[in-house]
């Protein structure tokens, strides 16, 4: 699953389902700045924020769900991405689910 999560003009953040040749598209264009990974424990949530960088992030292991203020949720696991575009506004809730840690690698976009 790849999805984009954005900003839209009502503040929010929204969700849009992506192909694999429109994330290829946008994975070609590797900003500056440096690749991250990321672990989180087991049961960790953040409450709304928004993504620290235009950024894509890939999820290794473990389970999170995404939401959005309008109660839209989104799910992901091992091998799923995000591209991470929701830099004003609301922003966004992320909580681990499942058992084990998440583990995640962040790219950044231009």
């Amino acid at each position: 699953m790849i999805v984009r999560i954005y900003d839209g003009d009502d503040g929010e953040s929204h969700f849009e389902d992506l192909t694999a040749d429109q994330f290829a598209d946008i994975a070609n264009e590797v900003g500056p700045g440096d690749f991250t990974v990321g672990q989180r424990p087991a049961g960790w949530w953040q409450d709304y924020h928004t993504a620290p960088r235009h950024q894509y992030v890939v999820f290794m292991s473990g389970g999170a769900e995404i939401e959005v203020a309008s109660g839209a949720k989104r799910q992901f696991g091992p091998g799923d991405v995000l591209v991470a575009e929701d830099l004003t506004g609301h922003g966004h809730i992320i909580r681990n689910v499942g058992e084990e840690p998440r583990v995640s690698l962040a790219v950044p976009l231009k």
